[in-house]
């Protein structure tokens, strides 16, 4: 089946919103900063479901690796990948799709868009978290208080924006007229 040229450049759109909302960070002294990545991994799960969600967190990543600076603080390169938030932005990746498996699994239910939104942000906080332990020497509870309980408040915030956002979207395709072609 082919993919409709909107659904590419729809992941497109939300890998570039990743890349504009990591540059909106509050850098933090031991590594990982605060910012609005996360946002657009809920958007690209939600809005695109798990595979063009993935695809879309994939190529954010890519382009990083690849040394375009689309991580926060302006970085990119294999030693943004290798550092102490590369388990994070790895962890977009595995984020954006359980989103979209879980949004694609239970549609109807209102309150599975933030959960889902909730579970993803868990499995990038694992991912990374564990990478930052592994890399840092970090122990669990430093690792915790450092790069999840700090985070907490905000990526709470930004799961009910997302959901909104979201909610807003899906109302407006509804209402999209259908194409139909006008009788002769």
């Amino acid at each position: 089946m082919k993919t409709p040229v909107k659904t590419m450049v729809s992941a497109a759109l939300l890998a570039a919103l990743t890349a504009v909302c990591s540059q909106i960070a509050i850098p933090l002294p031991w590594g990982v900063p605060l910012n609005l990545g996360t946002l657009s991994v809920f958007l690209a799960g939600a809005l695109l479901g798990a595979k063009w969600g993935f695809i879309s967190q994939l190529v954010y990543v890519l382009l990083g690796a690849v040394g375009v600076p689309v991580f926060a603080g302006f970085r990119g390169g294999l030693d943004a990948l290798a550092g102490p938030t590369g388990g994070y932005l790895l962890g977009y990746l595995l984020a954006a799709l359980l989103i979209g498996l879980l949004v694609q699994y239970r549609p109807q239910k209102k309150w599975m868009l933030p959960l889902s939104m909730a579970c993803g942000l868990a499995v990038c906080y694992a991912f990374g978290t564990a990478w930052f332990m592994i890399l840092t020497g970090t122990g669990l509870l430093a690792a915790l208080a450092q790069c999840v309980l700090l985070f907490l408040p905000g990526d709470a915030a930004k799961i009910a924006v997302a959901s909104l956002v979201v909610a807003r979207v899906g109302a407006l395709r509804l209402r999209q007229p259908t194409q139909d072609v006008p009788a002769a």
